[in-house]
């Protein structure tokens, strides 16, 4: 029977490992095109799950101001949207925040130290997290698009009838593990072989020399942030629909931090592996090891993980090492 529990563990970590995958996703297609390192990832998951409430539930953007600004108490157009096309339409959102960010802050950049990308990304959090909170208010909202929840009433029936004991697992977790799984291969295909995939990371290795043969640096980020911007949306349905649309759903980037750390910044395939690693681990930790220091591992135990690495493979299980000669 302990098998078993260890076994139902397991896999809860591993469709948590896939969440973090997708997250860690969005960071990797960015560096890989730009060489920055997108502080705002996960404030995008944020904005992206809040535009994706406010436009399914009608509410009307910048009401607060509105309101204060001519005396009127508007809240609400009246109307509700169906989820499939309120996600088209923040998924045009995000497209069209990925022109403005290369239109107002990338293009001004081209060929500036990584550093100063780093720190107009933090800029670009900040802003993102007063906007959200501008347009749709600070409100903890909940969010529906008719994934199910629950738990599954078909898995637990399958292992009790072969293993003789039930496992726990929440619908949500599958549906949120097979959506995750099919865009992290759609990703990896689009970046290994096709011309665009190519060129981004043919711009992640030099904007200059690649602007030099003809590479259109500002379609690669507007296609990079538009497809990180997609799967910010992704992972804010996903988790935003589990923990509910709050402030501290932009959090979720730091679960990724040490999933790059494991894979590597620079490799798809590695922020899947470092997914798994961080989710299967924590979770087999938290259930042999947490009773015996009190539990609550899971707060700690990817970061420890990621400092061990860091300490003796700071690249990551797939980064490319850097060599340098003088």
């Amino acid at each position: 029977m302990e098998f078993l529990y260890a076994s139902e563990v397991l896999l809860n970590g591993l469709m948590a490992g896939v969440m973090y995958s997708l997250v860690a996703l969005g960071f990797v297609l960015i560096y890989k095109a730009s060489g920055i390192f997108n502080y705002a990832q996960g404030v995008m998951a944020l904005f992206a799950a809040m535009t994706l409430v406010g436009i399914m539930e009608g509410r009307v953007p910048f009401a607060h101001l509105i309101n204060a600004a001519f005396g009127v108490h508007l809240s609400s157009f009246g109307w509700t949207v169906p989820g499939l096309l309120a996600i088209l339409l923040t998924a045009l959102i995000m497209v069209g925040l990925a022109i403005a960010i290369e239109k107002l802050v990338l293009k001004h950049l081209v060929g500036q130290e990584p550093i100063i990308l780093f720190m107009a990304t933090i800029g670009l959090a900040w802003f993102l997290e007063g906007l959200g909170d501008v347009m749709w208010g600070a409100d903890v909202k909940v969010l529906d698009v008719g994934l199910p929840q629950g738990i599954s009433e078909t898995v637990e029936t399958m292992t009790d009838g072969l293993f003789g004991y039930g496992f726990f697992i929440d619908r949500l977790d599958i549906w949120a593990t097979v959506i995750a799984a099919v865009l992290v291969a759609a990703l990896v295909g689009f970046s290994q072989y096709t011309k665009q995939g190519r060129a981004m990371r043919a711009v992640a290795d030099d904007h200059q020399a690649a602007l030099s043969v003809g590479i259109s640096l500002q379609f690669i980020w507007i296609m990079v942030w538009s497809i990180a911007g997609f799967v910010a949306l992704v992972a804010g349905i996903m988790w935003g629909t589990k923990s509910g649309v709050q402030f501290s759903l932009s959090l979720i980037a730091l679960k990724a931090l040490p999933v790059l750390m494991l894979g590597g910044f620079t490799s798809i395939p590695g922020a899947i592996v470092g997914g798994l690693i961080i989710g299967m681990g924590e979770k087999l930790f938290e259930y042999f090891v947490g009773p015996a220091v009190g539990g609550a591992t899971e707060n700690w135990f990817a970061y420890v993980l990621a400092l061990l690495f860091l300490v003796f493979r700071p690249q990551g299980l797939f980064g490319e090492r850097i060599i340098e000669r003088v």
